[in-house]
């Protein structure tokens, strides 16, 4: 394996950290402040982490040309 290919994963795996941990402030954030409880607490939060996640990861995905997923392929 050469440096190149070690260098792709390690950006790969930087990125989807970065998502996650933006992601779930982000996510944890709106759900501290909204006020809601309980199993609807769970879902929204779910559901907000889900679609900042991949709306995070789109973005870098445009920005920084990293191919995380096959995005722009159709």
């Amino acid at each position: 394996m050469d440096f190149v290919e070690v260098k792709k994963w390690i950006i790969f795996f930087l990125g989807i950290l970065c998502a996650i941990v933006i992601a779930n402030a982000l996510s944890n954030m709106i759900m501290n402040n909204s006020g809601v409880t309980g199993w609807v607490n769970f879902v929204v939060n779910f559901i907000l982490y889900a679609v900042f996640f991949f709306a995070i990861l789109y973005v870098m995905e445009k920005l920084l040309g990293i191919d995380f997923f096959g995005f722009g392929r159709l």
